[in-house]
């Protein structure tokens, strides 16, 4: 399996002195989607910044595709727990914004943004606002818009965090059907056992302060997963391990 982003030796004191991570180390291979799971606060944050290129770390290195990438935003795809559509723009406006920055002409930004609604769920929302559309659809719209930035490595900061039980189990099913259509590698940060687990290919365990990838953790189950697996001794077995490794 090819290794498409590796961070090494990373670690990062604030000004005001807080020592928020230690020597962590991760790696992120093609296909795979790789969870950060710790307590609020650990520093899961700190380290999608710093992997995104938005700030710098006092010491590591990040690379994709083995060229380094500190200190250069843009590189992988960001996406945050708020889906920031803008207001005042219709969905497909919304979606359709990276190609507009890139230069893109707006008849072929759209048309191009347009051509991804059927398979990303979206159909007959393109001339809504976001106020118009649930928690879910306006996270499908923020995936989408994500996805047209053009970037292989996607960084998701809790993406289901926001919504609803019913509608956080049709979204991770969904998410899990759309990556493997589109090719994307993703690395997810959560604080939710059951989601790294139903998600992942692997899950790094962050605890401490400063913060230490203290486990690795692989999911041996084939994906896509079956939906009776959170019923199962397997996923229990896997739970259990987790929340002795968080204590």
């Amino acid at each position: 399996m090819k290794e498409l982003l590796r961070a090494e030796g990373i670690s990062k004191t604030y000004e005001d002195g807080r020592h928020v991570l230690g020597d962590i180390s991760i790696t992120l291979n093609e296909g795979e989607i790789v969870s950060l799971l710790g307590v609020s606060g650990v520093g899961k944050t700190t380290l999608f910044n710093i992997m995104s290129g938005l700030i710098r770390p006092d010491s590591g290195s990040v690379t994709l595709d083995g060229e380094d990438i500190i200190g250069k935003p843009g590189s992988l795809s960001y996406m945050l727990q708020k889906d920031l559509l803008l207001p005042h723009l219709k969905v497909l406006d919304n979606v359709a914004l990276p190609l507009f920055l890139n230069g893109t002409r707006k008849a072929e930004a759209r048309a191009k943004a347009k051509s991804f609604f059927e398979q990303f769920g979206l159909t007959g929302t393109e001339d809504k606002y976001p106020v118009q559309l649930s928690g879910g659809m306006r996270q499908r719209a923020a995936f989408l818009r994500t996805y047209l930035s053009g970037r292989k490595v996607v960084l998701l900061d809790e993406p289901f965090g926001a919504l609803d039980t019913i509608t956080r189990s049709s979204m991770h099913d969904w998410y899990l059907k759309i990556m493997n259509e589109i090719k994307l590698s993703t690395i997810l940060i959560t604080h939710d056992i059951d989601e790294a687990i139903l998600l992942s290919d692997r899950i790094y365990i962050m605890k401490g302060t400063p913060a230490v990838i203290s486990d690795e953790i692989r999911i041996d189950e084939a994906k896509p997963r079956d939906p009776d697996f959170v019923l199962t001794e397997g996923f229990l077995k896997y739970k259990r391990q987790i929340k002795g490794l968080l204590l």
